[in-house]
């Protein structure tokens, strides 16, 4: 199978590790790819946003497969023009994907499904936002609807900062906000078939201890050792499900990666919002856990031939990442840095722990930043403590000028194990 994946962040490096490492993959290119992807796939240019351009690679390439990362792309269509092209790409259709692309969109969605989620208001203008901020009180949840890179979201008790924040979008979602804590489910679904991947969780704030503002996520780890046992099949049943049933209903049926970020309140699970693709940095622990071959999984959901699948299979080892961030991220980052250090965690530790690239590039024979986000180092290991030693150990070898990074990822749940 020949397989090209369209992005270049750590999810798409997490991706192209695990499609590099199925014995049915004879050909992997990543366009436009970064520096690390580029040790585990061919590059190649192309525009992201362009369907023509991407479907056009895909038949020079003589592509089997295409697999879309990011969600601009996805609500861009770029998927549509692939299938066009009359080749499977996993990743749903423009419409579909409206899914991420319009929080308003995603809440009639879920109200017509009937799935659980946070009570809300739609506003277009300050007196719109005025009232729903009143009517629901501190804290404050603001979500920008259109798509805004994982940074859309604020939550605060300052009543200013949440009107300052609603006015500057032109449509806004101001919702209740959710006690408990917050869970990633990912499933991988056909339209009609759903498959759920294992849960995990993120972390969103810039600092340790949730401080900080909202970032596109600072670590992750997996399984939650934490979590009810049933919550993955309670998730199917009363999420997942119900949602591709009714986009297949309205005549836009979801195909490809069906994110569902959840809060586990005192009355329930509730959504907090979808996403149309894999979660950076949720799906680098994932994928450290999967141990059915990807490519045939993605291509059987290109294919509409989920339900033919044999059942998944999961490690049992325990997955963290910690994210090294670039100066100042999330605010405009500092970029051109060189990073050192990366030879060594390949050389002392693999295969427990790796690091999966997400903004960096090459100049000359260096790799330095070329994001906010730069480096995911992943470690897996018997149980998350161990998991998250060999993250932080690996981690100490990598410099980054200025760099910043959390020093309690997955601390609290390793701790309670």
């Amino acid at each position: 199978m020949k397989v090209l994946l369209i992005g270049n962040g750590a999810r798409e490096h997490a991706l192209c590790r695990s499609l590099s490492l199925d014995p049915d993959v004879t050909a992997l290119y990543c366009a436009p790819g970064n520096a690390g992807i580029a040790e585990v796939a061919e590059l190649r240019q192309v525009d992201p946003l362009d369907g023509k351009a991407v479907a056009a690679l895909a038949l020079e390439l003589g592509a089997d497969l295409v697999v879309v990362g990011p969600e601009a792309p996805l609500v861009a269509g770029v998927a549509d023009a692939v299938r066009e092209a009359g080749i499977p790409v996993f990743g749903p259709s423009g419409e579909a994907a409206q899914l991420e692309g319009s929080k308003a969109f995603a809440k009639d969605v879920m109200a017509g499904a009937g799935v659980p989620t946070a009570r809300s208001y739609v506003c277009t203008t300050p007196e719109e936002v005025d009232e729903a901020l009143d009517a629901f009180g501190a804290p404050y949840v603001v979500k920008d609807d259109g798509l805004a890179a994982g940074k859309g979201v604020v939550v605060t008790d300052d009543l200013e900062a949440a009107a300052a924040h609603a006015n500057s979008c032109d449509r806004v979602v101001i919702e209740e906000f959710l006690d408990g804590p917050e869970v990633s489910l990912f499933a991988i679904t056909d339209g009609v078939t759903v498959l759920p991947l294992q849960p995990a969780q993120d972390f969103k704030r810039a600092l340790d201890d949730d401080e900080g503002p909202n970032t596109g996520g600072m670590g992750a780890y997996s399984p939650l050792p934490w979590a009810d046992p049933k919550l993955v099949e309670e998730v199917l049943q009363t999420v997942l499900q119900p949602t591709v049933d009714e986009l297949r209903r309205r005549g836009t049926p979801f195909s490809g990666l069906l994110y569902a970020g959840l809060a586990i309140t005192s009355r329930g699970v509730r959504v907090i919002e979808f996403n149309a693709r894999f979660g950076d940095p949720e799906t680098q622990v994932v994928l450290a856990r999967l141990k059915t071959p990807l490519a045939g999984i993605l291509l059987a959901a290109a294919n509409g031939t989920l339900a033919d699948l044999e059942p998944l299979r999961w490690s049992d080892d325990a997955a963290v990442t910690v994210v090294i961030a670039s100066h100042n991220y999330p605010g405009t980052p500092r970029t051109g840095d060189p990073i050192t250090g990366l030879a060594d965690v390949a050389a002392a530790d693999a295969p427990h722990a790796y690091v999966l690239h997400a903004g960096t590039k090459h100049d000359g024979d260096a790799v330095v930043s070329a994001g906010g986000r730069v480096l995911s180092v992943t470690a897996t290991g018997k149980n998350l403590s161990q998991a998250r030693d060999r993250a932080y150990t690996a981690l100490g070898r990598i410099h980054l000028d200025g760099s910043q990074h959390r020093t309690d990822i997955a601390a609290k749940a390793a701790a309670g194990e």
